[in-house]
């Protein structure tokens, strides 16, 4: 077992260290209760309105601090609650790496919603991508912001890589999920899309999003990915998370898209579900495995 993987840690943070390092920086919040929160283990729930992020590898030091210059920025353009940074941790001899702490988004991770539910936030869904799109993009560039660092666009590339996820989890599929997976990629004959730049959120999935007690998109969260690049990493949210028959609307509702978009979109919303599911089989979390492969199933139905 010895293989590392893209999401193993350099550095935790246990809940002591959590309580010890924003006491010491941030003495107002030394009396709340801290809460580890499941899905990440470096991120800690202070009280009930504030949630601390703590980096786990040099990689995301970065993001943290793009974020922490961006994400207040975009409270003008969002039409659905994120997590706007209000504490800003520095680096330390206790610990090597800044840390953010933002107001706490409430709500649920959208698992195992009725296709019924899901539809309710076509238009909420497709508003807030609108609008976060509209983002002036250099004034994200200012900001730190990459520039399609993961080469959206090439088909070709990101269709290798697919091969290769399933190969590891296709034990893990029913033979159907695994037929209907292999059938789509070999029709994928694109090798590249032309290359569009707008703000992205970069990592729109149900581990990001959460919903309110009617199943309704009310939170997303986890924006360390953000980046300029290919609308049709967001709007992949359209097939993962939505039943075919809500994408018109949304796409109305967003503006529209050509074939290309929403050609590359599927294939983003195939691709981030069988990452998560390689995860979740690795850590063996049944649930997170069993939704990640709905999310495929929706994503390549029509």
């Amino acid at each position: 077992m010895g293989e590392t993987n893209v999401w193993d840690a350099e550095w935790e943070v246990n809940e002591e260290q959590a309580r010890m390092l924003i006491g010491r920086q941030f003495p107002q919040l030394s009396s709340k209760q801290v809460k580890r929160l499941g899905w990440d283990n470096t991120v800690f729930l202070i009280g009930d309105e504030y949630v601390f992020r703590f980096p786990r590898r040099t990689i995301a030091v970065g993001s943290i601090r793009m974020e922490g210059k961006l994400l207040p920025k975009l409270e003008a353009y969002m039409t659905i609650p994120y997590p706007k940074p209000l504490f800003y941790g520095e680096a330390s001899d206790e610990y090597p790496a800044p840390f953010l702490g933002y107001a706490y988004v409430p709500g649920d991770f959208p698992i195992g919603l009725t296709e019924e539910r899901r539809v309710l936030s076509a238009e909420t869904l497709a508003k807030f991508l609108r609008r976060l799109h509209e983002f002036p993009v250099q004034a994200a560039l200012k900001c730190g912001v990459q520039q399609d660092h993961r080469n959206l666009t090439d088909i070709a590339s990101r269709k290798v890589k697919l091969e290769g996820f399933l190969s590891k989890v296709v034990e893990h599929l029913s033979p159907e999920e695994s037929g209907v997976i292999e059938a789509y990629i070999s029709r994928l004959q694109k090798d590249r899309v032309e290359a569009v730049n707008v703000l992205l959120h970069g990592d729109l999935h149900f581990k990001n999003m959460l919903v309110n007690e009617n199943g309704i998109v009310s939170g997303i969260i986890d924006w360390g990915d953000l980046s300029v690049g290919h609308p049709a990493c967001d709007l992949s949210v359209a097939y993962s998370f939505l039943p075919p028959y809500a994408r018109g609307v949304f796409f109305e509702t967003y503006g529209g898209a050509d074939e290309e978009t929403k050609l590359l979109a599927r294939l983003i919303a195939v691709y981030i579900p069988i990452l998560i599911l390689m995860q979740a089989v690795d850590d063996g979390n049944e649930a997170i495995a069993a939704e990640a492969k709905s999310n495929i199933m929706r994503a390549l139905s029509d």
